[in-house]
């Protein structure tokens, strides 16, 4: 099965760990990420997701999650597919890069898209080509 982590998602476990929704979300994410390293999925790579990580101003946050597209079997570069699907998504209301994030996972045929974002996952009912979860819900829903 195809997951696409959003940069918010990855951030999840550097985020101030005191609120048992951060925490219980960053155990999600890192059970997730285990799986990912046992080939349970599959982990997609975006530009988008390269270039939001690329400006973290934060070195350590920047080098480790960077490290996991070495684990991405997918890796998506732009093109005007995505740019145009982007569009739909901002009409309904997404931020430019969530849309663009969003069409990189759709393009990849990815069954699930992860964030942590309010934003994202509020507006989740308006996108129907795949599942937008946090990773708590995706734990839920995987491991019934």
């Amino acid at each position: 099965m195809r997951i696409y982590l959003d940069n918010c998602c990855f951030n999840r476990p550097f985020d101030d760990q005191s609120k048992i929704r951060v925490r219980l979300e960053t155990e999600a994410k890192i059970r997730i990420q285990e799986e990912l390293l046992h080939a349970k999925f599959e982990l997609v790579w975006s530009y988008i997701l390269e270039a939001e990580n690329r400006a973290n101003p934060f070195e350590e946050r920047k080098r480790e999650i960077s490290a996991w597209k070495r684990q991405a079997l997918v890796k998506i570069e732009e093109n005007p597919e995505i740019l145009a699907k982007a569009k739909q998504f901002i009409r309904v209301g997404l931020r430019e890069k969530d849309a663009l994030h969003i069409s990189c996972a759709i393009a990849a045929a990815c069954k699930y898209f992860l964030t942590t974002d309010d934003k994202i996952l509020n507006k989740s009912r308006m996108i129907e080509e795949i599942a937008v979860i946090d990773p708590l819900e995706f734990i839920k829903e995987v491991y019934p």
